[in-house]
């Protein structure tokens, strides 16, 4: 009796054991270079940033989501008309090349971007992506969801500003609150907004926009 105990014991541990090896066991993840991303496709209309070599869904979001990234984008484009400037308006078509450090690359697709025609155009015949010796977009928008919180208020803003986008927004419907982030000497000045309080840019200065309009998201 004593045996068996004792060999019920050991069969115990031992599967405990391989059950914690299992656990901390890495699970391997592949890793892109930049060309390698550039063209990858896996047979769906899946869209991917990628991150330090990793690709990285992006999500649809809820409807209010993407209602606001379609009212900004309008609203834009009638800015760009009234100051009749040859910028165009842009909803998740254009890529950035991030300037993080380290071996794998990483490249941010914005929810809407503003930026000369003259360069959405010389990007007709290659992927749409802003390289790092090009021009940075003008304006730059994140709309916060539940995944992308943590990027768009910290990563995000590290390398917006590295690349001295002008003027970087997050517009935020969970807190209720837009960002405003303006190029000031190399460092972002940071504008926090709420309810009926109107939004001040430097790229659309005639802009006459409510934070609450903007949330609601409807014209």
């Amino acid at each position: 009796m004593g045996d068996r105990c004792f060999l019920t014991q050991l069969l115990y541990c031992q599967t405990i054991s391989l059950s914690q090896e299992e656990n901390t066991m890495t699970v391997a993840i592949k890793k892109f270079t930049f060309e390698e991303y550039l063209k990858y496709d896996d047979g769906t209309d899946t869209r991917y940033e990628l991150l330090e070599g990793e690709l990285i869904p992006m999500s649809l979001g809820t409807g209010k989501h993407g209602a606001i990234i379609r009212f900004l984008e309008r609203q834009f484009e009638a800015e760009i008309e009234k100051l009749e400037q040859s910028w165009i308006s842009l909803a998740s078509l254009v890529g950035i090349r991030s300037p993080r450090g380290g071996r794998w690359d990483t490249c941010r697709i914005p929810d809407v971007m503003v930026l000369s025609i003259q360069q959405w155009e010389g990007m007709q015949e290659r992927e749409a992506v802003i390289e790092l010796n090009e021009p940075p977009p003008l304006l730059v928008v994140e709309v916060v969801s539940e995944s992308t919180k943590s990027a768009d208020y910290g990563a995000k803003y590290s390398e917006y500003s590295l690349l001295e986008i002008p003027e970087y927004w997050i517009v935020d419907p969970m807190s209720a609150k837009i960002t405003i982030y303006q190029l000031n000497e190399g460092r972002y000045d940071e504008t926090v907004l709420i309810g009926e309080m109107a939004i001040s840019s430097s790229i659309f200065p005639e802009l006459k926009l409510s934070v609450h309009r903007v949330l609601v998201g409807k014209f």
